[in-house]
């Protein structure tokens, strides 16, 4: 899995978007590529983005991704299913209202809920207003048959989904796509609990596809970074 470089931790910016030829917005296409080199013989059309603990770069993976993929014209749909701290809706500037978590309580339909981006190609769902139980939304018969029609609808869902370690909604939403990638920062995150995290999405029925490294700083021909 392509490494990412230099993102700080916890800085949720479009990066792909305010700094397209910038070194950190290639690790994103790089990232885009070895995703389709490994399921290029595969029917990939939903991505689960997580990472062991909060802010190790997880949403900011799940935003920049999805814009790298549809600036090679996908068509992508960005879900915010942190639904206890969504930040998706910050990032695009957008209001939060109604998003996933209105979906699922049957609220709203999706297509209302849905709302464009300042990319062309990619739209978002936000997290919506924040609900008793999670859980048991993402869990739901519901949220399968929604997974199931923004599959056909979108050529890639990714979802930016809560730490694994810390909520079983990651676990959950990693049992009902196709792919997951795991987010570790390298100056956080201890080897032990990026391993657990690893061994969660290990038994899900999705493929985990590998880890992208944040906040790693590697040295140029010898010298310090």
């Amino acid at each position: 899995m392509a490494i990412k470089k230099n993102v700080k931790r916890g800085d949720h910016k479009l990066i792909v978007a305010s700094t397209p030829q910038s070194y950190e917005a290639e690790q994103f296409r790089n990232l885009r590529t070895s995703i389709n080199l490994q399921t290029k013989n595969q029917r990939v059309n939903s991505i689960v983005i997580t990472s062991p603990s909060y802010s190790e770069g997880k949403t900011t993976t799940a935003v920049n991704l999805s814009a790298v993929f549809a600036e090679e014209g996908k068509k992508v749909l960005l879900i915010d299913a942190d639904m206890r701290k969504p930040t998706v809706h910050q990032i695009f500037n957008q209001q939060n209202i109604h998003g996933l978590s209105n979906v699922l309580n049957q609220q709203i339909s999706f297509e209302n809920a849905i709302k464009p981006s300042s990319i062309q190609g990619l739209k978002i769902l936000t997290g919506g207003s924040i609900p008793p139980n999670p859980v048991e939304l993402l869990a739901s018969h519901t949220m399968d048959e929604l997974i199931a029609t923004l599959n056909t609808a979108y050529d890639l869902v990714i979802f930016d989904s809560p730490p694994v370690l810390y909520l079983s909604d990651a676990q959950l939403l990693a049992d009902k796509c196709h792919c997951s990638i795991l987010v570790i920062n390298s100056q956080g995150t201890e080897k032990t609990l990026a391993l657990k995290a690893k061994e969660i999405l290990d038994i899900s029925e999705s493929k985990l596809l590998g880890a992208v490294l944040n906040n790693y700083k590697a040295p140029i021909n010898g010298m310090k970074a």
